[in-house]
């Protein structure tokens, strides 16, 4: 009954281990399988990650989901090549890069950059900073750079160059005059210089200044003003002149170093002075001779006569004899009315204004440029001329006055003027100022 009992349990124990298995392998089946369905329904995707790539397989349905799955946080500035809400697709492909932040100084000034491409000219422009051609940037613009790189911009500005004459606008960045010269592929000459320091910044809306220097040799020639000797001729009268030799001006060479600062002379040094022909001197013969009157009475006609080879003039009134004794004896003057003598012909006539004036003044000599005594011959007919037009000692016709001689001259008489001698001081008076005509002749 025992061992029956005993068989009875162990046939229980037996299947019931059986059955625990075949549950459990169902079971394990199952799971299997169940996994096996899983991952198959899975889709595979390419990823691309921070340049590298591989292929992974999700359930996700969506871009974004798949990124949180995946523990990816995307920043603002990385690039995703699908938005979030793209549905996940067998063999779909996927980029992501993360943005990197770039540090950037512009004149100085410090600022930054957002960016998942790494050429300075792609930070640059992610940034919004707009270059010219001019604009100097460090490192290159195709230059490619990482996080740690700091990149400079110097902005160009405009500068006024003034080269000698010529005068240019250029672009220009932060720079040094001798640097800023280089750039421009100015040189200077020896003598050049620039009107600023070499070290010197040039500055925005500045001016560099080069002065072009240049030393010239110059040769001219100068004429050398003749001297004028004067000599006493006592054969002239006196107050009139004569050119016994004439005066011609000398030459002389002269060599002078000179200095022109663009193109302007600013200095002129004399090195050589050479006489090429001397000067030769004027003389010029100053007259001496004075006219020394004696009056003869009665006589109705004046003659004026000196020891010069020149011809004395005549005038009707009483009779004048001029001699060139040195003394004349005074003998009482009688005067004698007379008629105006009628216009004679030939000789230069012309007009002049004509005013009259008497030896009987106080303080007056009487005694003429000529040396004629007016107050002891106060017949003679004698008038004051400018030498220039009326040369003295010339016989001459006056309109209204008649025939008399050029044998005074006065401070106020130049040109076509002239001064009529009248004894008495009442009809120099009322003569005035008058339009006449004159005729020389002689």
């Amino acid at each position: 009954m025992t061992n029956q009992a005993n068989s009875t349990n162990s046939t229980k124990s037996f299947k019931g281990k059986s059955l625990a298995v075949t549950i459990a392998t169902v079971l394990l089946f199952a799971a299997v399988l169940t996994f096996a369905i899983y991952e198959g329904t899975k889709n595979t995707i390419t990823v691309t990650a921070n340049g590298e790539q591989e292929q992974v397989r999700t359930h996700a349905e969506t871009v974004g989901a798949f990124l949180e799955e995946q523990d990816i946080e995307t920043g603002e500035h990385d690039f995703v090549s699908h938005s979030a809400d793209t549905p996940i697709n067998e063999d779909m492909t996927l980029e992501w890069d993360a943005a990197e932040q770039y540090a950037v100084t512009v004149d100085g000034k410090a600022t930054s950059a957002w960016t998942t491409k790494n050429t300075v000219s792609d930070i640059l422009a992610t940034a919004n900073i707009e270059l010219t051609k001019y604009d100097k940037v460090t490192p290159a613009l195709d230059a490619q750079v990482d996080e740690d790189t700091k990149i400079s911009v110097e902005k160009a500005y405009e500068v006024t160059i003034q080269d000698g004459v010529e005068e240019k606008k250029v672009w220009s960045t932060s720079t040094t005059v001798a640097n800023f010269l280089k750039e421009n592929k100015i040189t200077l000459g020896k003598l050049d210089r620039v009107e600023s320091e070499m070290d010197a910044l040039v500055l925005p809306n500045s001016e560099v200044k080069v002065v072009r220097v240049e030393k010239v040799t110059d040769v001219v020639e100068d004429s050398v003003k003749y001297a004028v000797e004067t000599k006493k001729d006592d054969t002239l009268l006196k107050g009139s002149e004569k050119v016994v030799q004439k005066g011609q001006n000398g030459l002389v060479e002269k060599t002078y170093e000179i200095v022109k600062e663009n193109g302007k002379e600013v200095k002129r040094d004399l090195k050589n002075e050479k006489v090429v022909k001397e000067p030769t001197k004027q003389v010029t013969a100053v007259g001496t001779k004075t006219v020394v009157a004696s009056v003869s009475r009665g006589a109705q006609k004046e003659t004026v006569k000196t020891a010069s080879p020149e011809k004395a003039p005549t005038a009707t009134a009483t009779t004048v004899k001029a001699t060139t004794t040195p003394k004349a004896t005074p003998v009482k003057t009688t005067t004698v009315k007379e008629t105006p003598a009628a216009e004679p012909t030939g000789g230069k006539e012309f007009y002049v204004s004509a005013t009259a004036y008497t030896a009987s003044c106080t303080g007056c000599s009487g005694i003429t440029a000529t040396g004629i005594n007016l107050k002891a011959n106060p017949g003679l007919k004698v008038i004051a001329v400018d030498p220039n037009v009326i040369p003295l000692g010339s016989k001459v016709w006056v309109e209204g006055y008649g025939n008399a001689i050029a044998g005074d001259t006065g401070g106020a008489i130049k040109g076509n003027k002239i001064d009529l001698f009248m004894a008495n001081r009442s009809d120099a008076l009322s003569f005035g100022r008058k339009q006449v005509k004159v005729r020389i002749l002689n």
